[in-house]
């Protein structure tokens, strides 16, 4: 098997790309915004700001983006990384794009390097500043960089991209029944909705439950944390030991939901199923409901994830503009629903629930794929395992 050899980064590139000092005129529609906050994961996420069709050609005048384009965050954060999937986009500030020499070097490849802790050390090491920390992009070309041949690239990027796609393939299986669930609530309780039918409120199908936690007191156990930051990396709780936690807790149960109560995004909802883990614990930024009937379980999880509900969450927030901005537990029981019958709700309910468990199921397994992934990327990247592959590997 033949060397890695170490170059400089802008030997290797053959486009870089960077929009950074530049500020777009955005539109609520339009072609798709890349921004640094939506590179999260190794996946660019769903955009939620665009430009104008019309300013495309205006805006993206330092360089257009290829399918497997690196679009890599250069500050607020630093060093996430993901591969360019759709062409037609636009690229924002704190993003730097990176197009490899096509003899040198694999853009697949490329992604995981700068995923892998050899990656992300360097980009940590050579990055500056007090307020912002990040990479200056004369620094970033000068960066080293440790290569396998181009056929080792791209076997190694392969067994990765496997993975990746397998995890992308669940995503969007999630995005999918979730979808259909939530399209069939608007049509049986909002579209069809009649005057005579029944107003409840959340209270009506649902108890708060807080029970505090003290998991500093225990500092050997271990705890299953459900907190923000978890959620938004994909629904992934963590295992921690008691005196890492040491801010109190809400204790979580099976078949409860977490909502949480702070902005922006609020609310986010996370369905907990019938093994939460050991010592389960969520951070006091969710409030935790529990159906008063099992077979409420799948109404309440998508009247909470209804878009009537956000509103009313929206509407009833309280306090300064922007992540202080939260709901009272008090306001989410008062979320306001209208149906014919209890009946109803239960038939919907249980009409959901095969595909609750399949959204739970297909995150565990994302989850075992993620560990998997993560496990192989610096064995891969540091040559600690070698793959076998063909001098003549296209």
């Amino acid at each position: 098997m033949g060397e890695w050899k170490e170059y400089v980064l802008e030997d290797v590139i053959e486009k870089f790309i960077d929009y950074r000092g530049k500020t777009p005129k955005k539109t609520t529609i339009g072609v798709p915004l890349v921004t640094a906050k939506i590179v999260k994961a190794g996946r660019i996420l769903e955009p939620n700001e665009f430009i104008a069709e019309s300013d495309y050609d205006l805006w993206m005048t330092r360089g257009l983006p290829e399918i497997d384009d690196v679009v890599l965050t250069t500050e607020a954060p630093l060093g996430e990384v993901a591969l360019i999937k759709n062409k037609k986009i636009a690229l924002a500030q704190r993003i730097i794009t990176l197009r490899g020499k096509k003899t040198y070097a694999h853009n697949p490849f490329l992604k995981y390097y700068f995923q892998s802790g050899t990656g992300q050390y360097e980009l940590e090491s050579r990055a500056s500043g007090t307020t912002v920390f990040g990479i200056k992009a004369a620094v970033l070309r000068k960066m080293p960089i440790i290569l396998p041949s181009l056929p080792e690239q791209k076997s190694i990027a392969s067994v990765l991209s496997s993975l990746d796609d397998k995890i992308d393939l669940l995503h969007r299986q999630n995005k999918t029944l979730e979808a259909m669930a939530e399209t069939l609530f608007r049509q049986w309780f909002v579209e069809k909705a009649q005057e005579d039918w029944e107003k409840k409120t959340l209270a009506d199908y649902a108890v708060h439950i807080k029970v505090s936690v003290k998991p500093a007191s225990n500092p050997m156990k271990i705890y299953t944390h459900y907190s923000l930051p978890a959620f938004d990396n994909g629904m992934r709780p963590v295992n921690e030991i008691g005196s890492e936690i040491l801010s109190n807790k809400y204790s979580v149960k099976p078949w409860t939901i977490l909502v949480s109560k702070l902005n922006p995004r609020f609310p986010r909802i996370w369905a907990i199923g019938n093994t939460p883990g050991e010592n389960a614990i969520c951070s006091t930024e969710f409030q935790v409901f529990k159906p008063t009937n099992m077979k409420l379980y799948g109404y309440l999880y998508y009247l909470l994830k209804s878009n009537d509900a956000r509103e009313e969450l929206a509407m009833a927030a309280s306090g300064t503009s922007g992540s202080h901005q939260r709901v009272r537990p008090e306001d989410i029981l008062n979320i306001k629903s209208s149906t014919p019958s209890i009946t109803l709700a239960e038939q919907y309910s249980e009409l959901m629930m095969p595909g609750i468990n399949k959204l739970m199921a297909n995150l565990e397994q994302i989850h075992s794929l993620e560990k998997l992934r993560d496990t192989l990327l610096p064995k891969l990247m540091s040559g600690e395992v070698r793959m076998d592959y063909t001098e003549d590997a296209a």
